[in-house]
């Protein structure tokens, strides 16, 4: 589904992403985990496309097509989704009008019919009952006034409703407390675990892993990957830390 090749990337002319080779494919979770400033968030925004991000060496394709060729929409209406460490609230603009307009949009691309006011309730309701999120909430702008956890919460509601076919999800368990954790770890399985979706899950902690179970876990440092193993790479690095793999990329 998702494959990166010898990926190179700067960020204000300075170099982050320093030759990152990565396939995955449909059916399968990937987490990538790395000390801070190892190029992890970088990696979730090249993918994504943001703005101020140069990909200067390298490609990447999603079935095929040249990813990078392709506006942040475009990667959208293909399936691509971005889970942000930090959401962002936008006052103004409620949760169902947002996600409606976003999830009619993805379908106007893909050819396919747009959802009714009604028919888009009833998946909103579907989804935000399966993350404990009242339609109260969602009615509200969007993470305005949201706890940490809600945010994250919100995020995997959306993820839910646009039901993408690739998650990247940046840090989606940062600032969760344990019950939280559950919740939007469970969303995550329930979700994504599927034969023809794919996950990329960034995360620092082995917690978030012991619910989510990745198929392959990649430590990122110094902008490269420099170790790949399944999920008991997670409980070493619990139990050892990123000290000596750290010296190794620098």
């Amino acid at each position: 589904m998702l494959k990166i090749d010898n990926l190179h990337a700067t960020v204000d002319d300075k170099p982050i992403l320093k030759g990152i080779s990565l396939a995955i494919n449909a059916g399968e979770i990937h987490a990538v985990m790395g000390p801070n400033g190892s190029g992890k968030s970088t990696l979730s925004y090249v993918l994504a496309g943001r703005p101020g991000y140069a990909v200067t060496e390298g490609s990447v394709t999603l079935d095929g097509e040249d990813l990078l060729e392709l506006d942040p929409h475009e990667r959208a209406a293909k399936g691509m989704f971005l889970g942000f460490q930090y959401p962002v609230e936008i006052p103004g603009v409620s949760n169902v009008q947002f996600l409606r307009t976003a999830l009619n949009a993805q379908r106007r691309a893909r050819g396919e019919a747009e959802l009714s006011a009604g028919e888009f309730l009833r998946v909103a309701r579907e989804q935000a009952d399966a993350l404990d999120l009242s339609m109260d909430m969602m009615k509200r702008g969007v993470n305005v006034g949201f706890s940490g956890g809600e945010k994250k919460r919100n995020e995997m509601v959306q993820m839910g409703i646009i039901d993408p076919r690739l998650a990247i999800l940046d840090e989606t368990d940062s600032g969760l407390d344990i019950d939280a954790l559950r919740v939007v770890g469970q969303g995550i399985n329930r979700i994504m675990r599927k034969p023809d979706k794919a996950v990329l899950l960034i995360t620092h902690y082995e917690r978030l892993l012991e619910i989510v179970e990745p198929d392959f876990v990649h430590v990122l440092a110094g902008g490269r990957i420099v170790r790949s193993g399944g999920p008991e790479l997670a409980h070493e690095l619990e139990r050892e830390g990123y000290g000596a793999m750290a010296e190794a990329a620098a």
